[in-house]
């Protein structure tokens, strides 16, 4: 079968659980992402196999609609603001669509991940964000057990120093609320590091809408109330297999009246 560049397909010897695109072919390696999960892969050509199965982003905001409907007859409403940084200007575009279909202001940029701690406190004193995403590629070499050592992942090191800068800028983690990770982060040094929500307790993939999910939600939840964090974290695609956290106050201002 001949395959092109920005094809979606599936790998057979997965059992075809994942849609990719195709962003590459040399010679008969194909060069994946995930369409909706943050990854990367290759794949011999002979096991792939074309899809046109893809999830629709409207369909994850139907599901999470009850959560970011508000009554607007008698009071006004100030939802917190967002910056998202992103290492994918693919996800960080559906995401940035996410924020705008669901009545988020949010700022976004696409920065390598590798480069976001070097940025991120001019980004910060330059849009004042009540939420901070960093965000991007992650990986986890399987074939070292060690979950703990930060050489064994692509990224958590890059978004740990991120974590930690943003931290100098704001240290109470209810005035500036951190979402960090990707796929197969090491959720517990990014947490160590000073992030409300993070990926990935279970060193899974997580989808490339995880973390704007989480950073709506916590916009949309009243400033000085607990937020639900069982309930939050089961509004994302794995639940607490792919992001924790820990209880956070919302950032939303209620008024009255209109």
């Amino acid at each position: 079968m001949l395959f092109n560049i920005g094809d979606l397909v599936t790998r057979n010897s997965y059992n075809n659980d994942i849609i990719f695109k195709i962003i590459n072919i040399v010679d008969n390696v194909a060069y994946l992402k995930g369409v909706d999960l943050r990854l990367y892969a290759d794949s011999n050509i002979n096991d792939l196999e074309l899809s046109k199965l893809v999830e629709d982003d409207d369909s994850i905001i139907e599901n999470n609609k009850e959560d970011f409907r508000i009554d607007r007859s008698s009071y006004f409403y100030l939802p917190g603001k967002v910056l998202h940084i992103d290492g994918d200007s693919e996800y960080l575009d559906r995401c940035m669509n996410f924020y705008k279909k669901v009545g988020i202001k949010a700022n976004g940029l696409t920065i390598n991940e590798k480069d976001i701690s070097k940025k991120i406190l001019n980004l910060l004193n330059e849009y004042k964000p009540d939420i901070l995403v960093i965000t991007g590629h992650d990986a986890f070499n399987k074939n070292n057990s060690d979950k703990m050592n930060l050489n064994n992942y692509q990224n958590s090191r890059n978004f740990i120093m991120a974590i930690k800068e943003s931290r100098k800028y704001e240290r109470n983690q209810d005035k500036l609320i951190v979402i960090a990770g990707a796929c197969q982060s090491n959720y517990e040094e990014l947490i160590k590091a000073g992030a409300n929500f993070a990926s990935s307790p279970k060193r899974i993939n997580i989808h490339a809408l995880d973390p704007a999910i989480i950073a709506s939600s916590v916009a949309f939840s009243d400033k000085n109330q607990s937020i639900d964090l069982l309930k939050m974290i089961e509004k994302t695609k794995y639940g607490s297999d792919g992001i924790g956290g820990i209880i956070t106050n919302g950032t939303m201002y209620v008024g009255y009246p209109r």
